[in-house]
């Protein structure tokens, strides 16, 4: 399903948040020289654009400004559902949430509004338990200002795609939800076993 339709656009784009709350670590696309330039970062929605910060080595950090067109991606949960999950018969298929954004981008150049939204995004990130606290007469804080450069986002399109089974019965499209939950916390315990 993509989103917002017209009728539904605030809605739509209130879910869309949603996902950039839960899940805030976007795929950054620039193009240069008809090359993509990628970058993985947090992003944080605040006053309706997206609040971001990149180390001033990053290749793509020359590209975060000057109103340069950006493309972001942020995914949600995601898995296979086999039709065996269902109560009525199914063919396989996979679910997934998925956000594309496109804006324009300006770097914001002043120390002082870095600190404070790194401050701000450790204390978002940190949430709900608050277990570490960013102090603004942290050194170490200070020491590292001037290797990142802070920057936001002006989103111009949204599109939020939500394939969860919708289109099927009220009981299979729950059961789904059901294994969408299980398999991301079962997916995600078998992986790391593996690799970490």
């Amino acid at each position: 399903m993509n989103y917002p339709p017209k009728h539904h656009q605030d809605d739509n784009i209130n879910h869309i948040i949603e996902v950039i709350n839960a899940y805030p670590l976007a795929t950054v696309i620039s193009v240069s020289e008809n090359q993509p330039l990628i970058t993985h970062l947090p992003l944080i929605f605040e006053d309706g654009k997206l609040i971001g910060h990149i180390d001033i080595h990053n290749p793509q950090a020359n590209y975060l400004k000057n109103d340069c067109d950006v493309t972001l991606i942020f995914s949600g949960p995601e898995c296979y559902i086999s039709p065996s999950v269902y109560a009525t018969s199914q063919l396989p298929t996979w679910n997934y949430i998925k956000v594309h954004l496109k804006g324009t981008v300006k770097a914001i150049d002043s120390k002082a509004a870095l600190k404070q939204s790194l401050i701000r995004m450790t204390e978002f990130l940190e949430a709900p338990d608050y277990k570490y606290v960013l102090e603004p007469d942290n050194p170490k804080l200070d020491r590292n200002l001037n290797y990142i450069k802070m920057f936001e986002i002006t989103i111009t399109n949204w599109e939020g795609k939500f394939k969860l089974s919708q289109d099927k019965k009220p009981s299979d499209t729950e059961a789904a939800r059901t294994e969408l939950i299980r398999a991301n916390q079962e997916s995600i315990k078998h992986f790391l076993d593996k690799v970490f």
